[in-house]
Order: structure tokens, then C-alpha cells, then sequence
């Protein structure tokens, strides 16, 4: 920690651990990190307590089994009376949003894409190395300036005169950054995230006609979502800024949070605009929720589509919750992207993505997501054609979901392929995180930290209940271990003997095993993966 920061008044008992790179003293100013603090202890008991909260409940449930809509919120969700606030001019219209970290060549070219909203991840499309963490806020910052630039390989990135709304998505309250400690304490990443950038770059975006927008993840439950509207209560008051000035929105991306979707609302409704569905984290807790639950395993990964039942109900129900309440109902992610040098694959893949996005705009969500610039003309065209108005508000699902239709597991198969490909992408994600990279193309798919998750629960589950694949052959520590070396063969006839080496692949190999063959499963892999390789 510099001097300048050690001797100023407001930082006593603030410690920085990570190394002070050039520029990153503009960032780590003294004043930007006395107002993390201040959020961090008026805020950290209570984000523990959540979290020890989590836990609990999950005990309950392994116990007692899942209760699905609780009772003692009934009356928020039967008060027909209450809408949230109605969104800014510059998010009224969210047809095509692109989504990716926060590297210098990602920021330039998802504003210069051409969507409506640049969804800038400091979380599952980040690997939150120190340098990774600050260097993205500098990105942003920069951004919001409108100075950001960048010269690589001969070619200048500036952005355009009409660039795509900046949205930023800080870390789930799940994960600590290790590289601040107050009063003792790691900070809470998602304060860490939120603190720096509002402090930075709220008042910057207001003046530029927009505001400072946020997504939140990992919600699961309306008392965390009352945390951070508690956050942004406080954080607006010390900027001198009114009530409502930070908008919102929530990925429905956990069991829970989906059927706390309206009370999360309600705990937001002077700051949110909408909620999104996360399908893929959304995937990975229904599995994490039914951990137990011989009854609830899915089948192959391939197999788990938005037109299974418990999933498209899962869809409508959030879309009927958000137009209920004024708010926008935002669709999620096809993972597929452009394949260079194969025709038939690209085309396959831009069918695929045309095809998930028409089944959002029909069913009435009023924008979607995308993961590479070449996809936002698919998805606009889509939006364009099946969405003439800004959004859908006036659309809401016939209906309502019940907890069978939210929880029933699909028909499907569980086969080797399908455990070959967990086994094969868990180890190539986890590889390229260790390497700080937090968002990989891979097998033609866009894959974040949710694709390893995935990957990791659903092996440790049908391990636990002693599932068996199509063959009649059991998921046991045997097989797992011996399909890992297979797939660790295979990555290292891929990129070869030397980048093997450097690659973290034996590392990713050994983590994601030792995870999925635990008697415990450990609710996020980033977790314990942090502590041994990130925070130090």
C-alpha cells in the first residue's frame, strides 16, 4: 500500500495487498476506497449473515425438501397495488444487449457493437485476479469518459459517436476481495465492485444523459435483494444523489431467487427496471438445490433446453411477474457464437441462436442477450420483426406456475458423452480462469464460470445418488477419475507438450476432480479456487 493511502485520516485499519500498478493509484484513490469502507462496515454483518442464511436453508432442504413460493410473503405477492419505478429513457428500449468482461478490446468493441446495452461483467465472465478486478474498473471508467482507446497490433479501437448503454454486473455476494481488508476483514467483492465504479463514474453518466446502471447477480433471496437496495440508498445519500438515480436489474439465476422473483422486486422497486433470466446459473441451483434429491436429477447438459417444461415455465413465470409490476423481462444467453472456417457449423449456429431468440420475443420478453458482436443482428433482426414497440410490457403470460411446473425434472438420458463433456469443459474453463481468463470459447460455445458449475454439480450429484448412464454403467470415482486423464490426453494432443505445461490444465484437472468426488458440495467452485490461486 502506497504512503499516500497509509497516511490519509479516512483509511485507518484499510489495507490494499494487491500490487500498486501504474494508473491503478487513479482508480485506489484514498477517497474512493474510504467510501468502500464505509459501505463495507455498514454493510458486511449483514451480507454475512445472508450468506450463513444460505447455507441454513440448504441444510433444510436437504433435510425437509423444498418449499417452493414461502407463505409468509404471501401478501406482497397478492397485493395487485404496487409497480416499481419506470426506467430511464436511455433503458425503456433493451431489444439486444451484449454481454462480456471488462478486458480493453471487449469494452470498446461491445459498446461499438451495435446493441442497445453493453452488460459489462466484473463476475462469471471475469477472472477476479487483482489485475483483472482494477484494470476492469479503469477500463470502465475510461469508458464513461468516452477517452477509452486502445492500439493492438497495428489497429486503434476508439469508440463510436452512438455507442450501447453501459450496465456493469459487480460479484455475487458469494465471493471476497481478498486484496482489500478493513478493520481486519476482506471487503466484500460486489462492494468492492459496486463502490469503485459508482464512485467514480455515477455522476460522469448522469451528465451524459444516462446513469449508473447495475446488474445483480446471484439473488436468493428478497433479503438480499433489500441489502443492496439498502447499498444504494446509502451510497446515493453520501453522493448527494436523489433516491432511484442507480437503476437495477436482477438475473433470476437461482431455484430460489425465481420463486422470490416478485418479492426481489418489491425490495427494489425504487431502483430496479427488470429482471433477466440466467439459464445457465439457473441450471447449475436447480441441480445445487436438489443436491439431495435422487429424484431431481437431470439428464445430459445438451439435453436441458429453454423448451424443456421446467424451464420454459421458468421463462413465462418471470415475464408475467416482471410486466405485472412494470418492469422488463430481459432473456438470457444462447452460448452459441460464430464458427469461423465452417459454413455449415456457422450457419447452424446463427439457426440456433435466430431460433432461441423468436422464442423469447414471442413469449414476451422485451430484449435478450448475446455473447458476440457478430450475434447482434441476428437478435435485433428477431426483435425488430416480433417486437415493433420499445418493450412488451403489455404482454403477460396466461397462467400462473406452480411449484411442479418449476421443479420437474425433464425426461431425458444421462450418457457417456454427456459425462465426457461435463469432465472435458469443466477442465478447459477452469484452465483458462486459472490463466485469468474468464470467458472461453469452447466446442463453438461461449462459456462462463456457470458452463463449469454445471459441469461440476451435476457429476458430484449423479455420483451421490449412484446414477447410471444409459449403458447400465455407474457414475462412481472410478470413472470420473478415469474419463479426467482421457480428457486431460486429449487437451494436451490439442495445444501440445509446451503450452500443456503453462496451460494450468493439470491444476484445473485436480481441482474439478477433487470438487465433483468430495462428500461436501461446495456451493461455488470460485470459492475455494480464489483462496488457493487468486488471493494471495
Amino acid at each position: 500500500m502506497s504512503d499516500s493511502l497509509t497516511s490519509h485520516p479516512a483509511l485507518q485499519g484499510v489495507e490494499i495487498k494487491g500490487a500498486m500498478q501504474p494508473g491503478y493509484e487513479t482508480i485506489l484513490t484514498p477517497e474512493a476506497l474510504a467510501f468502500v469502507a464505509q459501505l463495507h462496515r455498514m454493510y458486511n454483518p449483514t451480507r454475512l449473515a445472508l450468506l450463513r442464511a444460505r447455507d441454513q436453508r440448504q441444510a433444510w432442504i436437504n433435510q425437509e425438501g423444498f418449499i417452493g413460493f414461502e407463505p409468509e410473503y404471501a401478501s406482497i405477492r397478492d397485493d395487485r397495488s404496487w409497480q416499481v419505478r419506470p426506467a430511464p429513457a436511455d433503458l425503456a428500449d433493451r431489444r439486444v444487449e451484449i454481454t462480456g468482461p471488462c478486458d480493453r478490446k471487449m469494452v470498446i468493441n461491445a459498446l461499438n457493437s451495435g446493441a442497445h446495452c453493453f452488460m459489462a461483467c466484473l463476475e462469471d465472465a471475469s477472472a477476479p485476479t487483482w489485475d483483472v478486478m482494477v484494470q476492469g474498473q479503469i477500463n470502465l471508467r475510461d469508458a464513461v469518459a468516452g477517452t477509452i482507446s486502445l492500439e493492438d497490433k497495428g489497429k486503434t479501437y476508439t469508440l463510436n459517436e452512438k455507442t450501447a448503454v453501459l450496465i456493469c454486473r459487480p460479484r455475487g455476494w458469494h465471493l471476497d476481495e481478498a486484496h482489500m481488508i478493513v478493520d481486519g476483514e476482506r471487503v466484500s467483492g460486489a462492494i468492492f465492485d459496486f463502490g469503485l465504479y459508482f464512485f467514480h463514474n455515477a455522476r460522469v453518466l448522469l451528465a451524459r444523459g444516462s446513469g449508473p446502471y447495475f446488474y445483480l447477480p446471484k439473488l436468493q433471496h428478497s433479503l438480499e435483494a433489500r441489502l443492496w437496495n439498502n447499498i444504494f440508498i446509502t451510497a446515493q445519500s453520501m453522493a448527494g444523489l436523489p433516491l432511484g438515480t442507480i437503476r437495477a436489474t436482477v438475473l433470476i439465476e437461482t431455484l430460489p431467487g425465481a420463486f422470490m422473483a416478485e418479492e426481489i422486486l418489491y425490495e427494489l422497486r425504487d431502483h430496479i427496471t427488470a429482471l433477466n433470466c440466467g439459464r445457465w446459473d439457473y441450471i447449475f441451483s436447480y441441480i445445487k438445490t436438489f443436491q439431495t434429491d435422487a429424484t431431481k436429477l437431470l439428464p445430459d447438459r445438451a439435453q436441458v433446453t429453454m423448451k424443456v417444461p421446467f424451464m420454459a415455465a421458468y421463462a413465462a413465470h418471470v415475464v408475467r411477474v416482471c410486466h405485472r409490476r412494470g418492469a422488463h423481462a430481459m432473456g438470457g444467453m444462447s452460448a452459441f457464437i460464430p464458427v469461423k472456417d465452417d459454413q455449415a457449423a456457422n450457419e447452424a449456429a446463427f439457426a440456433a441462436v435466430r431460433a432461441d431468440k423468436e422464442r423469447e420475443a414471442s413469449l414476451g420478453h422485451d430484449g435478450t442477450w448475446v455473447a458476440h458482436p457478430g450475434l447482434v443482428g441476428v437478435a435485433r433482426e428477431v426483435f425488430d420483426r416480433l417486437m415493433p414497440t420499445p418493450n412488451q410490457l403489455h404482454v403477460i403470460p396466461p397462467g400462473e406456475a406452480t411449484l411442479a411446473d418449476l421443479v420437474t425434472p425433464p425426461e431425458g438420458t444421462r450418457t457417456l458423452a454427456g459425462l465426457t463433456n461435463n469432465i472435458n469443459v469443466g477442465i478447459g474453463y477452469i484452465a483458462a480462469w486459472l490463466r485469468g481468463q474468464g470467458a472461453v470459447p469452447l466446442h463453438n460455445l461461449m462459456e462462463d464460470a456457470a458452463t463449469a458449475e454445471i459441469s461440476r454439480t451435476q457429476l458430484w450429484q449423479w455420483k451421490q445418488a449412484g446414477a447410471r448412464l444409459e449403458t447400465g454403467e455407474a457414475v462412481d470415482a472410478a470413472l470420473i477419475t478415469r474419463v479426467t486423464q482421457e480428457q486431460l490426453d486429449v487437451y494436451k494432443a490439442q495445444v501440445g507438450d509446451n503450452f500443456f505445461a503453462t496451460g494450468k490444465y493439470a491444476e484445473a484437472a485436480d481441482l474439478f476432480r477433487t470438487l465433483v468426488l468430495a462428500d461436501r458440495l461446495e456451493p461455488f467452485l470460485t470459492n475455494p479456487a480464489y483462496d488457493f490461486y487468486f488471493a494471495r
